[in-house]
């Protein structure tokens, strides 16, 4: 059955991904997004944008009061993990804070269905790896705590108002959407992939590896890569499963690849060889961060369509190469 759907961020990375698979299911699609690292190319027709802020209860109040929304998918948030430990109030203060003003506009106007896009940051550093929904909770950044503080006002959302809630804790988002129309364009990138796509086009003179001498294979730190259209896949697959209750899902393939596999995957997909430099290591990286997504899995029927880093990296090239500036700035360049 057709939905009207809120999704704040949508003009973000993961955001737009998930816009663009509820259209495909038919669903109409609002987006809220204030563009600080959104971009309106990245909103695919026929979802409408409407720009605001999450802080202006105002703006909030007078979006709802106009549309009736079956539920709301909640992507928008300060989410650079570095940063969150040098302006720890400024994740603490700003994302807790727009939580508490849209779900409180939830809940005000009846909507009944709320779906957070969550992180495996809660976990800090696990007790347990691969991690499942039962390992202890202890953010190691504030951007974890911000994410597990959201996660405690939707429980008590609906144990006083009956807001039925999913939060789904992913891992590493990675890849691209294969018609390469969307893809990461983040200021500052911060993540592996695209930093290494960068190198091969050139555009860095070389790729840093934060320590080589973890507990793993190769030394280099472990990631649960999880394509963002798998990711988006199980967004769309969660609101049917509120009918049944709030929930949490860990989010991943299961599965791990070290740094320097993701670099010798952006090697070969690239057929470009670049320069690779050691530094010291980052603090607070834990060695090994990978998703036992078993309950999602069983429970959903969700299962990732991108498992090969290969295939994950080659969506990311396709996009990045189709947009080498970014959204609205690129042309198609001859592959290296």
């Amino acid at each position: 059955m057709s939905k009207t759907l809120l999704v704040t961020g949508g003009a973000g990375y993961v955001g737009s991904h998930c816009v663009s698979a509820l259209l495909d299911q038919g669903h109409r699609v609002v987006v809220f997004d204030n563009l600080q690292q959104g971009h309106r190319a990245a909103v695919r027709a026929p979802a409408e944008l409407v720009v605001g802020d999450l802080a202006d209860k105002k703006a909030l109040a007078a979006l709802f009061a106009t549309r009736r929304f079956d539920a709301v998918l909640h992507f928008a948030a300060n989410s650079l993990v570095g940063e969150s430990m040098q302006k720890p109030f400024l994740y603490l203060g700003d994302n807790v804070q727009n939580a508490v003003n849209l779900v409180d506009t939830c809940v005000a106007h009846d909507v009944k269905r709320f779906v957070l896009s969550s992180t495996c940051a809660i976990f800090g550093e696990p007790d347990r790896v691969p991690i499942d929904e039962d390992v202890r909770i202890a953010p190691g950044n504030a951007y974890g705590e911000s994410k597990y503080l959201i996660e405690r006002i939707l429980a008590w959302a609906d144990r006083i108002h009956g807001l039925r809630y999913a939060c789904l804790r992913y891992f590493n988002a990675a890849g691209a959407h294969p018609d390469g129309t969307l893809g990461e364009d983040h200021n500052p990138e911060t993540h592996l992939i695209p930093i290494a796509l960068d190198c091969a086009m050139g555009r860095r003179p070389h790729m840093q590896i934060f320590g080589d001498d973890y507990d793993t294979p190769d030394g280099t730190c472990i990631r649960d890569y999880i394509h963002v259209c798998d990711l988006a896949d199980a967004h769309v697959r969660v609101l049917d499963a509120l009918e049944d209750g709030s929930r949490h899902y860990n989010v991943g393939i299961g599965n791990g690849y070290s740094v320097r596999e993701v670099l010798d995957s952006v090697k070969r997909t690239t057929g470009v060889d670049f320069a690779v430099k050691l530094a010291a290591r980052r603090p607070g990286d834990p060695p090994r961060l990978v998703a036992r997504p078993d309950k999602v899995m069983r429970e959903l029927g969700w299962r990732p369509r991108y498992a090969a880093i290969d295939e994950i990296v080659a969506t990311a090239w396709a996009f990045k190469r189709a947009h080498p500036q970014g959204y609205g700035r690129g042309a198609l360049v001859a592959a290296a």
